[in-house]
């Protein structure tokens, strides 16, 4: 992210359409900026001007060596190996729209830029304020004033070289909304989502609203009346050996009980060298129905021949077509995703609440005051009317709930932009592909855990209030003294991949390490390469072959520059002591991993046991992720617990520091079976 914005200035000017199109690849970058176009309407017993201003930057990148049927397998790898070709032409073949710009919406933008779309185009028409320096990590404080929109597209624009971007200034219309497959909004208010919603389900166009406000989240997905899933799990097909079939209406078929059969309700499976009962190798996909770890109905047998030995039952994935509600019917009859089953009735409170949150902006032009007791009773008392009336009304409002969506409404915090953005930007690819199941159909979340035990009481309007800062949307959240305990941490990140680069775009968002006696220490041995861009989203073309760590730091500098940082480019272990030693752990407050192994990680995890600091542990394969948060005296630590052993080696310990026999072979296999064979055992 270092050096200069590719393309000219968002403030050069060009004449464009009002009905734009979104655009097609190109094979340099340019960056197009639209002038004014204006339309009088007349009346007749009075002089009516209708003014419609718009403002367009399009950055429009592609290579003339690229077809549109083409799939980039360098850039695109580690998501070719979960999605698979079909799904990523699907994506290639759609034009999205996202719709507000501020943290929640650059954060959706930049993770669909770099899936590889055809075209984004982002929409804002409002100007940067201080309260979008909290999460918006393309803003800087030189843009306050300026449109979101424009200033966001240059630097979403360099994520992508293959996806065009474009910047649109007006309100949104149908004739916008046509060009698109589809839709996102954030930063709307309900009498838009309500249109918005109308249209798209009328025009076969998914919708995705997502929104955030302090520590709760929602999402409502509306893919339309007849979306067809191709793969609901994306998980590799399975297959078992068959140790049985009876022969009657509702047969059972046993597998061999060595393993589980991993089967679920609804899956579809074929037979193939079933001895005896042979019919049912030539049959259809059947349905089953799991009644065991190693047993499952299919139907009716009872025509069929005896069984007498063998065979195998392999899975079949079938496309299922879903019926999505539109965004109004929705309202009134919701479904919900359960996110936390511990708070099991939340997503219906929350439903309700932000019902009346959407009224009480429509009613004040703003949202309610961090922490005021005043805006609080009156969203209460919005919430009871809304809830008396609706047709999915709560039995019992949580009055409780509904002050701290009040005190906290005007929070924009960058975590869980990171979290709502993440889901929402997946929804989106499940919608352009059909590949993996999708939200059904409003997801609502919340951490208050976050909140300190008496927040009521160490917290206070005063200690919340904006002062002008740019982390002004998070102080409504935590007050001042919260903020000022970040700014001085000493925060050691070991990695920094996929996962380091988000956490230390956060760590420069929520102001982490930006005081006098605050410090992060980034290490990593790797560089980069050109496969790290489809997802660390820190790095850039022009940056391959340098390091990580270096390059990392300096693109966080760019977002936050008061945040202090030292990139390192040392691998953890024994070796390294006399580097990381006993004084470096003491003075630090907190070890984050973010690494590709189980080894280097049982490390981290010791060191950290020994010098009693607090580790933040997680990873991701393919859709799945995992987080472990280990507290000295608290919790169990990451090695008290044991992790299969690990059936692939990392790509990248691979390609830049093979240390055992097994890399050594592994290489060796891989150049006897070509690249691409290594690559499939690393997702």
């Amino acid at each position: 992210m270092s050096g200069s914005l590719s393309g000219s200035s968002v403030e050069d000017n060009l004449s464009l359409s009002p009905k734009l199109s979104p655009p097609s690849k190109r094979q340099k970058t340019e960056n197009r900026t639209t002038g004014n176009c204006s339309t009088t309407n007349s009346t007749s017993g009075s002089k009516t001007q209708v003014k419609t201003t718009m403002s367009v930057t399009s950055t429009q990148n592609g290579s003339q060596n690229e077809s549109m049927d083409d799939i980039d397998e360098g850039l695109y790898s580690r998501q070719l190996y979960v999605l698979g070709h079909d799904a990523m032409r699907q994506m290639q073949a759609s034009h999205i729209l996202i719709s507000g710009m501020r943290g929640l919406g650059v954060e959706i933008a930049k993770n669909v830029v770099l899936a590889g779309v055809k075209s984004v185009t982002v929409h804002d028409e409002a100007v940067v304020t201080w309260a979008d320096l909290s999460s918006q990590f393309f803003l800087r404080e030189d843009d306050l004033g300026k449109n979101r929109a424009l200033v966001s597209t240059p630097r979403l624009s360099e994520l992508n070289n293959y996806v065009p971007v474009t910047a649109n200034t007006l309100k949104l219309s149908e004739d916008l909304l046509d060009k698109f497959q589809v839709v996102v909004l954030t930063n709307s208010s309900l009498d838009e989502q309500l249109w918005v919603g109308d249209f798209c389900h009328k025009n076969s166009i998914k919708l995705i609203v997502a929104d955030t406000k302090g520590l709760f989240g929602q999402i409502f997905c509306g893919f339309g009346k007849s979306f067809v899933i191709t793969d609901s799990n994306g998980e590799q097909v399975v297959s078992n050996m068959v140790a049985e079939i009876t022969q009657e209406e509702e047969a059972v078929v046993a597998c061999l009980d060595e393993t589980r059969h991993g089967y679920e309700d609804g899956d579809h499976v074929t037979f193939s060298e079933v001895k005896g009962m042979t019919e049912i190798n030539q049959s259809e996909p059947r349905k089953i129905k799991v009644l065991g770890p190693y047993t499952f109905s299919i139907g009716d047998t009872s025509s069929y021949s005896e069984y007498q030995r063998g065979g195998i039952v392999t899975q079949v994935k079938v496309p299922t077509s879903v019926n999505f509600k539109s965004l109004r019917e929705s309202m009134a009859d919701p479904e919900f995703v359960v996110t936390d089953f511990a708070k099991f009735e939340r997503p219906g409170q929350l439903h309700i609440i932000y019902q009346a949150l959407h009224e009480f902006v429509k009613q004040n032009k703003s949202l309610p005051r961090p922490r005021n007791k005043t805006d609080a009773e009156q969203l209460l008392t919005l919430a009871k009317a809304i809830n008396k009336a609706s047709p999915s009304k709560v039995d019992e409002l949580d009055e409780n709930l509904v002050q701290q969506m009040a005190y906290q409404a005007g929070g924009d915090l960058a975590p869980m932009q990171a979290v709502i953005g993440g889901i929402a930007a997946q929804e989106v690819m499940k919608a352009c592909s059909g590949k993996f199941s999708p939200i059904r159909q409003w997801l609502y979340f919340d951490a208050l855990e976050c909140l300190p035990d008496k927040a009521d009481t160490l917290l206070t309007e005063d200690t919340c209030k904006p002062k002008n800062s740019r982390y002004d949307s998070q102080v409504a959240v935590f007050g001042e003294d919260f903020q000022h305990k970040l700014s001085d941490l000493n925060y050691f990140l070991v990695g920094a991949g996929a996962i380091g680069c988000e956490m230390l775009k956060n760590w420069a968002m929520i102001g982490l390490a930006t005081g006098p006696k605050g410090h992060v220490i980034v290490t990593d041995m790797d560089i980069i390469e050109k496969s790290n861009l489809n997802r660390q989203f820190l790095f850039r073309p022009w940056d391959v072959q340098k390091t990580k760590s270096s390059t990392a730091a300096n693109a966080v500098k760019t977002m936050n520059p008061s945040i202090k940082i030292t990139p390192h480019e040392d691998r953890v272990g024994p070796e390294t002591e006399n580097i990381y030693t006993d004084d470096f752990f003491v003075n630090l407050d907190g070890v984050t991993n973010a690494l590709d192994n189980v080894d280097a990680r049982m490390y981290m995890d010791r060191r950290c046991v020994y010098y009693r600091k607090p580790l933040l542990e997680s990873g991701t394969l393919g859709t799945k992720g995992n987080i472990q948060v280990v507290i000295p005296n608290l919790t169990e630590s990451y090695s008290s617990s044991q992790d299969p052993p690990e059936k692939s080696i990392p790509i990248c310990t691979l390609k830049n520091f093979p240390n055992a026999i097994e890399h050594t072979l592994q290489v060796g296999r891989g150049r006897g079976q070509g690249s691409r064979s290594v690559g499939q055992r690393s997702v």
